[in-house]
């Protein structure tokens, strides 16, 4: 069974509207845009709903600074968080060291918006194939003492062998049957995703987007059990 975190890529009042709407949702995610609009107080108030925080700002910099924002979003009371794993290892080893054991840090690998061919324009090669850039960094970063790792669904296994049983397998671009794929290149649906190993399915538009946000929360919920 994987779980089903809400991205709340929404303005602070409208992802309480929704929240309020789904009793039964555990997890959430915080990225950029609802951070910089309702910054810290967002995080602990979704903490005080009883709900655990993916904070989702993807941090890339030097060591130092990495590790001094996952120890703040330790103190806030995050459960989980994202590095770029392009940041090196160093970087990831920085992070994994300053989360402690109460924050899962987990590495971006590949973008789900990323085509192969958007990704080697953006890195500078000719040519790549995404499995092997996937398996690549999962792998460093589960070297460097990382949780997890972020993947497309189309990943999820080659992830899973690079982490063993223990690592977190974090899942955007899931899509039922019949949803808009979005800016995501790499999609796949919720029971898919859980039966090739992942632990935690992002869930976005598909929910935030539905006539019935609830219905369409337990409906991936229930497929997620595999």
């Amino acid at each position: 069974m994987a779980e089903i975190i809400i991205a709340l890529d929404l303005p602070g009042a409208d992802a309480r509207r929704l929240l309020d709407q789904i009793p039964e949702a555990r997890w959430v995610k915080v990225g950029s845009i609802l951070f910089a609009e309702e910054g810290p107080a967002f995080v602990r108030e979704m903490a005080g709903r009883g709900l655990s925080v993916f904070l989702d700002l993807k941090w890339h910099d030097i060591p130092n600074t990495v590790a001094g924002a996952v120890r703040g979003a330790r103190a806030l009371g995050v459960q989980m968080a994202t590095i770029h794993t392009l940041g090196g290892s160093a970087m990831m080893a920085a992070a994994a060291e300053a989360a402690g054991p109460s924050l899962g840090v987990v590495g971006v690998t590949v973008l789900t918006s990323h085509t192969p061919e958007g990704y080697a324009e953006a890195v500078g090669r000719g040519s790549v194939t995404v499995l092997d850039e996937v398996a690549r960094l999962a792998g460093a970063a589960g070297r460097a003492g990382l949780r997890g790792c972020v993947c497309s669904p189309h990943e999820v296994a080659t992830v899973r062998a690079q982490l063993g049983p223990e690592g977190w397998v974090v899942v955007p671009g899931i899509r039922r049957a019949g949803d808009a794929a979005g800016d995501q290149a790499r999609t796949a649906g919720p029971r898919e995703a859980a039966q090739a190993g992942a632990t935690h399915l992002v869930v976005g538009r598909p929910v935030l987007q539905a006539q019935d946000p609830r219905a369409a929360f337990l409906e991936m919920a229930s497929a997620a059990e595999g």
